[in-house]
């Protein structure tokens, strides 16, 4: 079996933070999608209309953000189990 190079290695693990990163995101954006069409707040709404609403740079800070405290939260447990 050959062995993985260390820029290959590093390759995959930063690939891999991307994506779960990514991921948290798309769980957050999701979440406000959701938000915009409960009862309170989705009456006569369109879907472009709640993505212009959901799309905003504070938004995607908070997205960022919380993608990456979860992304350092999961690296910890997956070192420490």
């Amino acid at each position: 079996m050959h062995e993985i190079s260390n820029s290959h290695r590093r390759r995959r693990a930063v690939l891999r933070a991307v994506i779960e990163v990514a991921f948290i995101i798309f769980l957050f954006y999701s979440n406000l999608l959701m938000g915009e069409f409960t009862v309170a707040n989705g009456h006569g709404k369109t879907l472009a209309s709640g993505l212009y609403d959901i799309f905003t740079v504070t938004n995607f800070l908070i997205a960022a953000t919380s993608g990456m405290i979860g992304y350092m939260i999961v690296e910890y447990l997956r070192r420490k189990f």
